[in-house]
């Protein structure tokens, strides 16, 4: 009697610690409450298949697909809204622009969860849309992404070879450090709970965070990658982005440091030289490449 009672618990105990971790990892829902013309662009709103039978919210800005396409992917806890900041000068540079909101986020389909390879995966989505409606003969196809859409866009871009570019803005080095960073935050020793933790979430996401860290996978992509970083960000350290480029083929990476913090969104104005500069320099890629 006394063993079934301390069984049952250590189980509710466990489940009580399993609901908490679950809700404290969630991310928060922003709703869209705005259109493309209200924030000075032209496009409409589509609806993009994805994983798990999931549909995916997102604009398709007006743009010339001979000039470019650009797939842009938020970061944690926001929406689309969040890049328009990139969105507006890309337009007026000519380019065709899709930014959407992941699962459980915006507008977008709730999921079970949201990791970064289930952004990646909606980043796939994307682009696979994208590509389904754009003719032969289109120009360079690109991907960005902010924070942990950053991170995403990295491994996305790591197993493709049908993109010309990736950028990536504010993006963390790996997952596992900041989880450890996210434990330290919420005064949580790594051992033995935080190491527990960090192996519960790993098997939640089904992947272990050495095979999707960005520091590892970025080495694999195959085109060129502009990372950008806010020198003052508390979020992700300003090291992340060095780390990044260092363990970048050297031949293909550009470092380009901004002012502020994680929210770049006043800051990308000061330095879209050197991102149109970037993108002017990208070489089409066939349609008939698909991901590796």
């Amino acid at each position: 009697m006394i063993i079934a009672i301390t069984l049952a618990v250590v189980v509710a105990l466990m489940l009580a610690a399993r609901a908490w971790l679950h809700r404290r990892l969630a991310a928060p829902r922003v709703p869209v409450t705005t259109t493309p013309e209200a924030l000075g662009l032209v496009g409409q709103a589509v609806q993009i298949p994805t994983a798990r039978g999931k549909w995916l919210s997102a604009w398709l800005l007006d743009g010339d697909p001979q000039r470019g396409r650009v797939v842009l992917c938020h970061g944690w806890g926001v929406n689309r809204c969040a890049l328009v900041p990139l969105a507006r000068p890309l337009q007026a540079l000519g380019w065709q622009v899709l930014m959407f909101d992941v699962r459980n986020h915006g507008e977008s389909d709730s999921d079970t969860f949201s990791s970064m390879p289930r952004f990646a995966e909606d980043i796939d989505a994307a682009l696979a849309w994208l590509q389904a409606r754009t003719e032969d003969g289109a120009g360079p196809m690109v991907v960005a992404g902010h924070s942990v859409g950053a991170a995403a866009t990295l491994l996305a871009a790591s197993r493709r070879n049908d993109l010309a570019g990736v950028i990536s803005l504010a993006g963390f080095v790996h997952p596992g450090v900041m989880m450890r960073r996210w434990l330290a935050a919420r005064g949580i020793p790594l051992m033995p709970l935080g190491f527990l933790i960090l192996r519960y979430v790993e098997h939640v996401i089904g992947y272990r965070f050495e095979a999707i860290a960005p520091v590892n996978v970025i080495r694999a992509i195959r085109c060129p990658v502009l990372i950008a970083h806010g020198r003052s960000d508390r979020v992700i350290p300003p090291q992340d982005a060095e780390a990044l480029a260092a363990a970048a083929d050297p031949n293909q990476i550009e470092l380009v440091w901004l002012r502020g913090g994680h929210d770049l969104s006043a800051e990308l104005a000061d330095q879209w030289p050197r991102l149109s500069g970037f993108l002017s320099r990208l070489d089409p890629v066939s349609q008939a490449a698909r991901p590796a």
